[in-house]
């Protein structure tokens, strides 16, 4: 059972298949390569690329919690790099999300798919900002988690093909809201759909169309996709 607040499993459901996007295409744009970082002036250099970052937050994996920028002494609120992240806490405040408003998180109970439960935080929380992505940036003892605020890092396009993928990807981490999960990458590219009982049908842009099956618990089944050449 999850030990995360139904607002922030919502919230995840909502952005898992668009971050899990946007980490792809990172991950094609920024090498993972020996790397610098320097928070005072807001940069992350990796194989080459230099690109503007903000910090989020940190996993410490002994204590398996995460600490939010914000809260942690050594930067603070008024910190350059954290000041563009305080939008997440306002957020939380607003939405009632405890995860987002507790300065240091307890995880110690998370076993689930994801290396530890700071990464579904890193992963909301760079969903909530937009941008570019995020980057884990491991230390003796845990990861600090950055945010990619730098307009060089390319959008993710839309693509039809990894749809089912990234909807089963997103699910495993955020299971509760599938069909959610679908409608917000769907609207985040624009693309129409039409939902009725347990199906959400699909026009692709430029043409070709799809159907997405969920059970009648909400759980995603199969997917059904006409691709034409215009649409893949």
């Amino acid at each position: 059972m999850s030990g995360f607040s139904p607002a922030f499993e919502r919230l995840g459901a909502a952005l898992a298949a668009v971050v899990l996007q946007q980490q792809e295409t990172l991950a094609e744009f920024l090498p993972r390569e020996d790397w610098s970082a320097d928070l005072t002036a807001r940069s992350y250099a990796s194989g080459g690329v230099t690109v503007r970052v903000s910090l989020l937050g940190s996993y410490a994996a002994r204590e398996r919690t995460w600490l939010w920028g914000w809260a942690n002494p050594q930067f603070g609120d008024e910190h350059p790099a954290v000041r563009p992240t305080l939008g997440i806490r306002a957020l939380g405040e607003r939405l009632e999300i405890p995860e987002f408003t507790t300065p240091e998180v307890d995880l110690g109970w998370y076993e689930g798919p994801a290396g530890h439960g700071g990464e579904l935080i890193a992963m909301a929380a760079g969903g909530v900002l937009g941008g570019g992505g995020y980057i884990g940036a491991g230390y003796d003892g845990g990861s600090a988690y950055l945010h990619v605020d730098d307009p060089q890092a390319p959008p993710a396009t839309w693509d039809p093909v990894p749809v089912p993928r990234l909807l089963m990807n997103a699910v495993s981490l955020f299971p509760h809201e599938p069909r959610l999960t679908l409608a917000r990458l769907l609207s985040h590219h624009r693309v129409p759909y039409r939902e009725g009982d347990g199906v959400t049908e699909i026009g692709f842009p430029g043409g070709g169309s799809a159907r997405a099956h969920f059970d009648g618990l909400g759980r995603f089944v199969d997917w059904e996709a006409e691709l034409s050449p215009a649409g893949l």
